[in-house]
């Protein structure tokens, strides 16, 4: 679950930092508005392809991350 926020927190910021709303990243990224809004919103099922779309735009991927035993 704090990954999913993790992510969340880092497109609203990389967006507004620069300062660009979600119909210009949809466009920039080349997806839809409908799913910048469902990854802000933090929707459970996206692609994951369609979210390195966006990550892309700000210099960043999906990569698997070790989880700490301390959390399981």
């Amino acid at each position: 679950m704090k990954e999913k926020s993790r992510l969340i927190s880092f497109v609203k910021q990389k967006r507004k930092l620069a300062n660009i709303t979600q119909v210009e990243l949809a466009e920039k990224a080349d997806v839809g508005l409908r799913f910048v809004r469902d990854l802000e919103q933090g929707k459970k099922t996206l692609r994951m392809d369609t979210v390195n779309k966006v990550l892309a735009l700000f210099g960043a991927e999906l990569a698997p991350l070790e989880k700490d035993r301390k959390d399981e």
